[in-house]
C-alpha cells in the first residue's frame, strides 16, 4: 500500500473550466499545463491542498470527483467557473522535501481576518476553529490552500503567517483577501502524536506505547 505526500510546494496556478455537481458531489475540470507532464488516469493531485485523484484528462487540464466528506471539510464547494486554484502532483519516490510533509487530507477551513504588508513580505492572519488550532504551534508548519508556510504567531483562536513575493505571486495568496476562506491541513504529526497521548494507559508490565513520562523523559513534552 502506497501513500501520496505532498511538499507544499505549489506548482502552477490552475483554472476551474468547469463544474459538475451532484447531490453530495462534483467533479472539477482543471486547466493546467506543468502537472499534466507524465499525467495518468489515477494520479494524485492537491487542488487547494486536497488530493484528488484524475479521473479524465487532454491536453489542455484534467478531471476529478470530490466526494461529499471533501466538499463539506474543504472550500472546494465555493469554487466557481474561472477559479484559479493552487496545484500540486503527489511527490516521487526520489524527490525532495521542499516544504513539510503533506498528506492533502484537509481538516477544516479558516478565514482570513487581516492582510499587512511588512517590507517584501505579506502577513496573513487567519482564524480557525479549536479544534485546528490545537495543532498549530509556532515555528511549526501549517498548509494553507496547499502552501507550505511557517506560523509565525499563535492567539488563542487565531494565528499568523509570513509570505515572500515569490509565495505569493506563485500562487492563489496573490488573490486572496481578508474574509476569504482558506483550506488548512495542520501538522500530521501532531494529530498522530495527540491519539497516542489519548490511549488508555495500560498497567506498567503490559505498557509498550508512548506516555507522557516517556515524552518527557526525551524533551519531547512539559
Amino acid at each position: 500500500m502506497f501513500l501520496n505526500l505532498f511538499t507544499g510546494i505549489i506548482e502552477e496556478i490552475g483554472l476551474v473550466r468547469n463544474i459538475e455537481t451532484g447531490v453530495h458531489s462534483a467533479v472539477l475540470d482543471i486547466q493546467a499545463h506543468t502537472v499534466l507532464e507524465d499525467m495518468h488516469i489515477g494520479d494524485s493531485i492537491a487542488v487547494n491542498g486536497v488530493c484528488l485523484t484524475v479521473t479524465a484528462y487532454d491536453s489542455q487540464g484534467f478531471s476529478a470527483d470530490v466526494m461529499h466528506e471533501t466538499l463539506a471539510r474543504s472550500g472546494l464547494s465555493r469554487l466557481a467557473r474561472g477559479s484559479s486554484v493552487n496545484l500540486e502532483r503527489a511527490m516521487p519516490a526520489n524527490g525532495r522535501f521542499g516544504g513539510h510533509i503533506v498528506a492533502g487530507h484537509v481538516d477544516g477551513t479558516g478565514m482570513i481576518l487581516d492582510m499587512q504588508r511588512d517590507d517584501t513580505a505579506i502577513w496573513y492572519t487567519i482564524s480557525a476553529a479549536p479544534s485546528l488550532m490545537q495543532f498549530i504551534v509556532e515555528k511549526g508548519s501549517v498548509t494553507v490552500d496547499g502552501i507550505s508556510l511557517t506560523v509565525a504567531s499563535v492567539s488563542d483562536a487565531a494565528f499568523s503567517v509570513s509570505a515572500i513575493p515569490h509565495t505569493v505571486s506563485a500562487t492563489i495568496l496573490s488573490e486572496r483577501k481578508a474574509g476569504d476562506l482558506v483550506n488548512l491541513e495542520t501538522d500530521i504529526i501532531g494529530k498522530y502524536v495527540k491519539k497516542l497521548m489519548e490511549m488508555p494507559e495500560k498497567p506498567a508490565d503490559q505498557h509498550m506505547g508512548i506516555t507522557k513520562e516517556f515524552l518527557a523523559k526525551y524533551g519531547y513534552y512539559q
